[in-house]
């Protein structure tokens, strides 16, 4: 049995609304130029620095967020770069494609 035919046996008055609830995409500014994705170390340690946004600092850091949280790892935003701890470019530059960003690989 279902949840939905469980809550429909509890509460049999109760008369659902149709409301699709979709997710709105997101608001950030989409740019035509492309974003460099870029990998360094630092202290021995992996990082990949993406640069050449264009957009408002608060989509920036919007646009960091969302890859942090997707790879589940650390990041920072810095001078208008983000930031991002391990070496990530070929899945940052395909979530960034997905988006409908344009992503040009600097180095190795």
């Amino acid at each position: 049995m279902s949840l939905e035919d469980q809550l429909k046996n509890l509460f049999p008055d109760h008369v659902q609304k149709n409301s699709d609830v979709t997710k709105p995409k997101s608001a950030i500014w989409m740019q035509k130029d492309p974003i460099i994705c870029k990998y360094e170390k630092r202290k021995g340690k992996p990082i990949t620095i993406l640069e050449g946004y264009n957009g408002k600092d608060s989509d920036l850091k919007t646009l960091a967020k969302e890859l942090k949280t997707k790879l589940s790892v650390g990041g920072t935003v810095k001078q208008g770069k983000i930031i991002i701890q391990g070496d990530y470019r070929d899945k940052i530059m395909q979530m960034l494609q997905d988006k409908g960003f344009t992503v040009k690989r600097v180095g190795g």
